[in-house]
């Protein structure tokens, strides 16, 4: 009979409760049964199985994740060890109108995870089909169910998603093509309150228009939320708000009128009760500068004794750093020309390359390429201003070749491969290969200009060339204020979707290293803007280690935490769960230890054989429900 009381005693760490508290102080921290036991200075080392040194660490509450899309992942890699390696102890799904709290959905036809995701986040439709196969629920409250019993890494905040919800109660054609039936809205209205009743957290909605399907012969359309009209939206929302609930949102994006009419739905003084509002996102974006500032604005403006809104613009703490694989990119989708290529199957290489051959698409490209980039008007001077309509980033000396078919050219931006095509064709240099010599002369002798340039790359390598560019948040400072903003919130990580496109999985600790700058009192800060504060807004209970708490804990190497390069994060790996590569993170070292439910489940550098194996994690309660 063991006279142990604690499994597990950290010692000698600063510890950062999500409480904000500037004064940070070294304590020990107990875990019995999952739970923290005991804080405080100097605990019996005798009453603990196991000592862990937090010497020269911070501790704090397991980090939240609010904006990801891993729903999918769930299925095959419940543990998400890609988030858990970075400290992510807590990760809330169904965003942005998109999830499975209905099943598959598979009706008349239609195949609404795969027709849905697969542009909307850039998963491919082998890694769908996989997971909608694999799907035997059918209502929110089977879902919620289903989850629990997965062997859960991080614990699960869910959202009702508006596009299936619209989905199930009208079908998936009429969901794209019409408003609903009065019957049809009040079906909806009910079906909302009941999955909240049941968990959930809120509801998802998505308003970017740059979210299509991917089904033919609907790849012109957008996904089903966006077919809602504002009263639509108005009651919905007004549900939420009944509920004490959060609605997730974006905005549309080319409509100031609009955005502002939607997000008033938070104010308080107009609609008697805040409606708690969490939308995407707060992004520097480098084409138009005056979008981050009118961002501010409307926050500072909706949140005002005036209005009393509960408005939270969710803010990036990274380099918008996004990849393409030849035209397929997320960005890519806002711009008609480059959405054409997109509606092709990834598999479609012929139907590419015809459309590239087009003489009409040919001309239509050239246009939208060029334009702002030479000649006199509105257009060039809104370039010049960084005041475009385009988040897409047209700027060739920004757009680096990660990986291409010649492997030449492999680290060079497309403006130097330009400028090298240019000199051989002209016979001021030479080729350093045949294959060189075969791919210019097969492909780049008659091209002209960048415009020719472009179609040229994407004409001989196509989804084999892969290149990245940064179009958002290239001022680290810029991004430290909105980090920092109080009417901001940390997140938008994106983590679990485009997984050749986007890797922000290490973005908690990225916001970390960011408020380090103002030393321990802007430390406190950003944990409790990365704890406490996700959980309040998203009413659930954890982000806190108070004696009681379920122990979801992780230290930090603060020394670890300031050598760590987040620009050189990035790494392509292949998951044997998808049968696909994908774009993740590494900052091995800075987070040694992550605890879920009072089990290590990451020390030093490895997993435990626990993560994934057994249930860690659950669906987190609601603070809201009676």
């Amino acid at each position: 009979m063991s006279d142990h009381q604690w499994d597990f005693l950290i010692q000698g760490a600063k510890v950062f409760d999500g409480s904000g508290n500037a004064n940070a102080a070294v304590e020990d921290i107990a875990i019995a049964d999952g739970k923290i036991a005991a804080r405080g200075r100097l605990l019996d080392a005798s009453k603990a199985k196991k000592v862990i040194d937090g010497q020269n660490r911070w501790a704090m509450p397991g980090l939240f994740d609010i904006h990801t899309h891993y729903d999918l992942e769930l299925e095959v890699a419940p543990g998400l060890p890609e988030s858990v390696r970075h400290g992510t102890t807590t990760v809330v799904i169904a965003n942005c109108s998109l999830g499975l709290a209905f099943g598959s959905q598979r009706k008349a036809g239609a195949d609404p995870i795969v027709d849905c995701y697969a542009r909307v986040e850039n998963i491919p439709k082998s890694v769908l089909r996989a997971t909608a196969d694999k799907v035997d629920w059918e209502t929110p409250r089977q879902y919620i169910e289903h989850l629990n019993r997965l062997t859960l890494g991080p614990n699960l905040v869910t959202l009702v998603p508006h596009s299936m919800l619209r989905i199930e109660v009208m079908g998936f054609e009429e969901s794209i093509s019409r408003d609903p039936t009065e019957a049809e809205l009040a079906a909806m209205e009910s079906m909302l309150a009941d999955a909240l009743d049941e968990g959930y957290a809120g509801f998802s909605t998505d308003a970017l228009p740059f979210h299509y399907l991917a089904n033919q012969p609907n790849t012109g359309k957008t996904i089903p939320t966006q077919f809602a009209g504002y009263q639509e939206i108005r009651r919905l929302t007004e549900v939420v708000r009944r509920k004490g609930a959060t609605w997730q949102a974006t905005p549309p994006k080319d409509s100031t009128i609009g955005t502002i009419r939607t997000f008033l739905l938070t104010s308080g003084r107009l609609h008697g009760k805040p409606l708690k509002t969490t939308v995407v996102a707060a992004l520097d974006v480098h084409s138009n500068r005056k979008i981050v500032r009118l961002a501010r604005l409307l926050a500072r403006v909706l949140n005002s004794r005036a209005l009393q809104g509960n408005f939270h613009l969710q803010a990036l703490a990274a380099p918008f750093k996004t990849w393409s694989d030849g035209a397929i990119t997320p960005l890519a989708e806002e711009i008609a020309e480059l959405r054409a290529l997109n509606e092709k199957e990834l598999e479609d290489r012929d139907g590419r390359r015809a459309l590239l051959d087009d003489p009409v698409y040919i001309a239509q490209f050239k246009a939208m390429w060029m334009t702002g980039k030479q000649g006199y008007g509105m257009a060039r001077l809104k370039r010049l201003l960084r005041l475009e309509d385009y988040a897409f980033n047209r700027t060739m000396e920004d757009m680096t070749v990660e990986v291409c078919p010649l492997e030449l050219w492999q680290g060079w931006t497309f403006a130097a491969i330009f400028d090298r095509v240019k000199a051989l064709n002209s016979g001021g240099a030479t080729f350093k290969d045949e294959h060189e010599k075969q791919i210019v002369q097969d492909y780049f002798s008659d091209v002209k200009d960048e415009a020719d340039f472009v179609l040229a790359m994407l004409r001989a390598f196509d989804l084999d060339v892969k290149w990245y560019t940064v179009s958002a948040n290239r001022n680290p400072q810029m991004t430290r204020r909105l980090l920092m903003d109080p009417q901001l919130l940390p997140g938008f990580n994106d983590s679990g979707a485009h997984l050749t496109n986007m890797a922000f999985y290490d973005g908690n600790l990225r916001a970390l290293r960011l408020a380090s700058e103002g030393g321990d009192a802007d430390v406190a800060y950003m944990v409790r803007r990365l704890t406490r504060d996700p959980a309040e807004v998203f009413g659930v209970k954890g982000g806190t280690i108070e004696t009681g708490d379920v122990a979801d804990i992780i230290l930090v190497d603060p020394e670890q935490l300031q050598r760590f390069d987040p620009d050189t994060s990035a790494r392509r790996i292949y998951r044997d769960e998808f049968q696909h590569e994908q774009l993740v993170n590494r900052s091995d070292g800075v987070v040694p230890l992550v605890m879920i439910a009072g089990q290590p489940v990451w020390t030093g550098d490895r997993f435990d054989e626990r993560l994934g194996r057994d249930k860690l994690g659950r669906v987190l309660p609601t603070t809201f429900q009676s």
